[in-house]
This record gives structure tokens, sequence and C-alpha cells, in this order.
């Protein structure tokens, strides 16, 4: 492609964003595509010959956007609802454009200095210390992933060197995390060779947070009983419900039992920008490493997620890697490719400083306020109605309530026409909700996020609900 055509479709697709984003409502939220229908309509072989760009931009708009479910529409209120911002868009295009490698400083020393730099603006945003650091991965996966295996490291057990298959000179691992924890914590056990049996779920209390007391006693009689506890996953911000576990009591047990703190605030993290929302984050500076997802509550585009530690010598000890090809002289450098997994790393920071410069620390807060704002206006017409109950408290921007008519209280019967609800609403094109089960409840979830999300968008979402529960 010559430079003077890339301008003129480079216009046409910026063109086509600014318009997209100007409206996302336009579309259906939810896709109704059934199974297959996008694959129907692309051909089954690779074309053998160029196509031109106008044949593939008009092929995008008729094959592909009818398959796209769009997170970026003002009623989008399933999962965590997220906002690809139109400065974190220009970043990332501008980030494939320069298609820069960050493995090590040397390959490109402003993707390493601006992600040192980014994120220390970010943690100081939150209110951590300055002994954390920070690096970019994909998700919180990955970001998961990678701490539990800093903890695995932090035993000093020789598991890099010799592996755990086979020892008999090292007890099954434990792992603790709340059942309300994210199943990635689980994927990352089992990646690691801890397995499912080693880990194990502590019940929560009436407000969905990990249960303190039952964490300390479950450490003791899993080491009386021969296993080695070494790491526990606090979470602020559940999944299904955003609850929030006691992290400074967990931190205290962590202390007094020489285990690896990890905090999953993939959601909930950047809540700590906030003033008055940061005593949620209260404990985490104290954990060993904590995860927050800009792209999740930060409105930087899908993916970016951060994970800080305080010890980048045990996360180097458990990654770094270097063949003769990779070595290089540079001095007092950081290469983020010891910090982790992969050796390839996308320029994800320029992104994420876009967003931040763009919006400002005062401009982000005020969007999280307002989600939150809107989520408890939510819950409290669920509330006021007699005949919705709100199932979990509200400490975030997510809303989690069943109908339950008077006189109806079997639970297979509630699941039916909560189902239901579901399904009639996310089938009208104007809201997608999702849900959950609570202590076996079918539940719905309102999830606030977006940055084009209004009081209207929320009260249209609530007027919808109570209009499938009379059909």
């Amino acid at each position: 492609m010559e430079p003077e055509e890339f301008r003129k479709y480079g216009h046409e697709v910026v063109d086509w964003i600014a318009d997209y984003l100007a409206d996302p409502a336009k579309h259906p939220v939810l896709s109704r595509v059934q199974p297959g229908d996008i694959a129907r309509r692309l051909p089954p072989l690779p074309p053998a010959t160029s196509e031109p760009m106008s044949r593939i931009l008009e092929d995008f708009e008729k094959i592909i956007l009818p398959g796209i479910t769009h997170w970026n529409h003002p009623g989008f209120m399933a999962y965590f609802s997220i906002t690809g911002s139109a400065p974190g868009i220009l970043g990332e295009m501008l980030s494939a454009a320069l298609n820069v490698n960050g493995m090590l400083w040397r390959t490109s020393p402003a993707a390493t200095e601006l992600e040192e730099v980014v994120l220390d603006w970010l943690r100081t945003m939150l209110g951590l210390p300055d002994s954390f650091k920070g690096v970019i991965t994909d998700t919180a996966s990955v970001s998961s992933l990678v701490a539990i295996a800093a903890a695995r490291e932090h035993l000093h057990r020789n598991i890099r060197e010799r592996g755990m298959s086979g020892r008999s000179d090292l007890p099954p691992l434990r792992l603790y995390c709340s059942e309300h924890a994210h199943s990635s914590i689980e994927k990352g056990a089992i990646t690691l060779g801890i397995g499912h049996e080693g880990v194990r779920k502590i019940a929560s209390d009436e407000s969905f947070c990990m249960r303190a007391d039952l964490l300390a006693a479950t450490i003791v009689e899993d080491r009386k009983q021969g296993f080695l506890p070494f790491c526990v996953v606090a979470t602020v911000g559940t999944t299904s419900t955003t609850s929030i576990d006691p992290v400074p009591a967990i931190a205290e047990i962590c202390r007094h039992e020489n285990l690896w703190l990890h905090v999953d605030g993939a959601y909930g993290g950047v809540s700590g920008l906030v003033p008055e929302l940061r005593h949620h984050l209260d404990g985490c500076a104290e954990s060993h490493s904590l995860v927050v997802n800009p792209h999740k509550w930060l409105f930087t585009p899908i993916d970016c997620s951060v994970l800080y530690t305080r010890r980048t010598d045990i996360l180097r000890q458990a990654f770094s890697l270097v063949p003769e090809y990779l070595k290089t002289a540079d001095a007092n450098v950081t290469n983020y490719m010891d910090w982790g997994v992969q050796l390839g790393r996308r320029f994800r920071s320029l992104k994420l400083w876009f967003v931040i410069r763009s919006f400002g620390v005062d401009g982000l807060a005020a969007n999280i306020r307002e989600h939150c704002r809107l989520a408890n206006m939510f819950a409290s017409w669920v509330k006021a109605d007699p005949a919705y109950e709100l199932l979990a408290p509200v400490p975030f921007s997510v809303a989690c309530f069943r109908f339950h008519p008077a006189g109806v209280n079997d639970e297979q019967e509630l699941e039916r026409l909560n189902s239901r609800i579901l399904d009639t609403v996310n089938a009208s094109g104007k809201v997608f909700l999702s849900h959950t089960k609570l202590n076996g409840r079918y539940t719905l979830r309102v999830a606030i996020g977006n940055l084009a999300t209004t009081e209207e968008h929320v009260r249209s979402a609530w007027e919808q609900v109570r209009s499938a529960a009379k059909q």
C-alpha cells in the first residue's frame, strides 16, 4: 500500500471510528447473528491475489459488523462494562504504526521508560507506596498467573530448577482464595502445576467477602495435614458482586504465616483514584502483588492489565532467562522480558499515557464516581419496588438483583422468571445484562462503566426489566 493510498483509507477509517463513537447506540448492543452466520459469509480459502481496500472495508461493514456485540454501547451493562475511549484509540493506532517490541530497553527505550513512568503515575493515583513497581500484561489472568508464579518462587524450594513432579522433599502446595474469586486464579494454579485440589476456596460472609477467620483456621489445618501453604489471593471487586475481601485482616494472616499476598483488583482497584473510595484499597500496600486493569474501568482499549509488586527481585528470579542473543551491555535499565512469561511485548503504555493525560486524574475520578452514583440509583429503585430484591451490597458500579413477586418462593420458578426477563431485555438490542448465581439464587447484574452511559440509559434499563417481568 502506497503512502497516499494509506492516507486515503486511513481518513476513511478514522471518519468511520469518529461516527461510531458519536452514536454507538445506532447498533443493537448484542449481536443478533446465529452461530455460524459469519463464517458462512466468508470464503473457505484465502484470496490468491490482492483485493482492494475498498472491498475489504465494505465487507467489514456487511459481514463483520453484524457479528459484533458493542462493548462501547451505552446500553452495555453486562459483565464489567468497559469503554475504549477516543484518546486510548488514538494511542492504540500509533502503537500499531510504530510496531515496536518492548522486550528489552534497547529494542525501544521509549516503550520501557514510558511504561515505568506511566505506571508510577498510576501507582501514585491509587495511593500505593513507592516500593511498588509495575509491569503491563495483556489481562488480569496473565497478571495473576505471573503473581502466583512469583509466590511459588518465594518458597525458595528450587522449583524453578527442579520442578515439582516426583519430589519427595516437596509437600503439595496450597493456594487460598475466596469462593467468589475469579476463575483465572484457578486457571493459574492449574497452569503452574498446583492443580485444582491445591486451591482452597474460603467461604464468604453475608456480603460475599472472604471470612478471614476461616482462612486462618484452614491454613493451620492444612499445615497439620502436610500441605505447604504459599499464597493467598484477596479480591477487591469480585466478578459476581464486586465484594471486597478484608485485605487488612488477610494481610495480617499472611505476615504471620509468611505467605505471599496477591490482590486481584482488576475491576475495583482503579477506584483508589477516587478519594472517597480509596479506603477500599486499605491493606493493599502490605500485599506482595496487586493487579488492576485499566481496560476495565479506566477507559483504555483492551488489552491493558497492570501488575504491581514490591518484590521485583522475586519476579525476576522466577522468570529471567537471557540467551546470548538477548544479552546487552546496557546498565541500570529495566528489561521487561525478565518480569513475566512473554518475550514479545506490545507498546501498551502509550494508550494508557494518552488516556491519563487526556482525562486528567480529576476527570477519571469524576467518571468513576458517576458510575457508582448510577449503580446506587438503580439499586434504590430495586429496593423501593416490593416485587424486586437487591441480592448484594453495591460498593462500586454493579447492582445484583432479581424479580421476586409475592407468593413465588420456589427457586426453580424464580430462576425461570428471571432468565426469561434477561432473555427478553437482551433481545431488545437496547440493553445487554448478564447474570450470576449467589447462594444458589439466579441473579441479574447491571454493570455500569461506559463513558456513554447516562442516567437516561440506566432508567431505560430498569423500565425494560419491569416491562419484561410483566410479559
